[in-house]
């Protein structure tokens, strides 16, 4: 076809098939736009959904009040180890300088130190006493920071098993909802690709064919392209299904066109080789010369054998001799390639 065309309506076409593209990307931003916010018209749904609405509650409560209660006895627990370490210290403190003193008083053997020995005795005890109470202050944060650390663990547990329990439920429901999310896509996918159908069959060669184009490619787009990763999983079963309905449907469209169009094949060539060539596009015949088969039934044919003047397959005749100059043209041409004179009509 692009042989017969002029420079100027090629050029044309090409601006004209850059709308349709540009028209069809504007359309599947829109259509992707559309699609994407599509699941916020369900409610997002949670496990937390589907738990005991009386003993979730009360256990969430549970494992903060021992999560706060394992922090408090936790800092508890620092300050007392810092004191127990205090104490530790003044007592080996008042050892060393005890056992110092005692040594220098036995050497010395002065039985007027014997008050100061009891009261540095005392003293001794005392520290040993105040080491015993910061230890006794550890034991019991450390006892609370386990007894927070068992209870949040227990309740931890308990939840658990409500969310286990509640897990099937939560993951019927997620996919119900994702399959009403994909029916709501479809329903708005699939009558576009409907639409685009209609209008490859019926308006492709119309005088909109551009607009025509961009639907079309943007309805192919937004059903095989934003529907299909939207596909429910469930193993595979719905997007395999799917798969067939659409090939079963295409291949039977296919198998009936195919057979529609040799029976239409069979009777025009069937008609006289005048009325066949009226009813052919110029266009069309001179595309279909180019690809080298014959324009009436579409065979192979070898245009580059001077013999060949008439299909050897359905009779069409495919090249003559121009009335003015003799010359060998194509039967198709509109003016003789030699002398330009206008081509007489071909008569059986």
């Amino acid at each position: 076809m692009s042989q017969s065309m002029r420079w100027s309506e090629k050029w044309f076409r090409r601006g004209l098939w850059l709308v349709a593209f540009v028209f069809a990307w504007f359309l599947v931003g829109l259509g992707g736009t559309i699609v994407g916010d599509l699941p916020q018209v369900e409610q997002s749904q949670s496990l937390d959904d589907f738990l005991d609405t009386q003993r979730a509650p009360a256990l969430k409560q549970s494992i903060e009040a021992a999560q706060r209660a394992g922090r408090d006895a936790q800092d508890a627990l620092d300050q007392a180890r810092l004191r127990l370490q205090t104490a530790q210290a003044n007592n080996r403190a008042a050892r060393e300088t005890f056992s110092n003193w005692l040594a220098t008083r036995r050497a010395t053997e002065r039985p007027e130190q014997d008050e100061e020995l009891i009261r540095r005795t005392r003293d001794l005890d005392a520290y040993r006493l105040a080491e015993r109470e910061a230890l006794a202050g550890v034991e019991a944060q450390e006892q609370a920071a386990l007894d927070a650390r068992q209870t949040e663990q227990r309740a931890q547990d308990q939840l658990r098993d409500l969310q286990d329990a509640a897990r099937d439920s939560y993951l019927s429901a997620q996919r119900a909802q994702e399959l009403r999310v994909f029916l709501y896509r479809l329903a708005l996918t699939l009558p576009l690709l409907v639409a685009a159908g209609w209008l490859f069959a019926k308006k492709r060669h119309g005088t909109y064919w551009p607009f025509v184009w961009g639907f079309i490619f943007f309805a192919v787009f937004a059903f095989f392209v934003k529907l299909v990763p939207y596909l429910p999983s469930y193993g595979g079963y719905v997007r395999y299904l799917v798969g067939i309905v659409l090939t079963v449907v295409g291949g039977r469209y296919a198998i009936r066109a195919l057979q529609r169009y040799l029976e239409k094949q069979k009777q025009v060539e069937a008609l006289p080789d005048s009325q066949r060539r009226h009813d052919l596009d110029y266009d069309l015949a001179l595309k279909r010369l180019g690809k080298g088969v014959c324009p009436g039934c579409e065979r192979a044919v070898d245009m580059k054998d001077p013999q060949n003047d008439f299909c050897p397959h359905c009779g069409m005749g495919l090249n003559n001799r121009c009335g003015g100059c003799h010359v060998r043209k194509n039967a198709f041409a509109r003016y003789c390639h030699g002398c330009g004179a206008p081509a007489l009509p071909v008569k059986n």
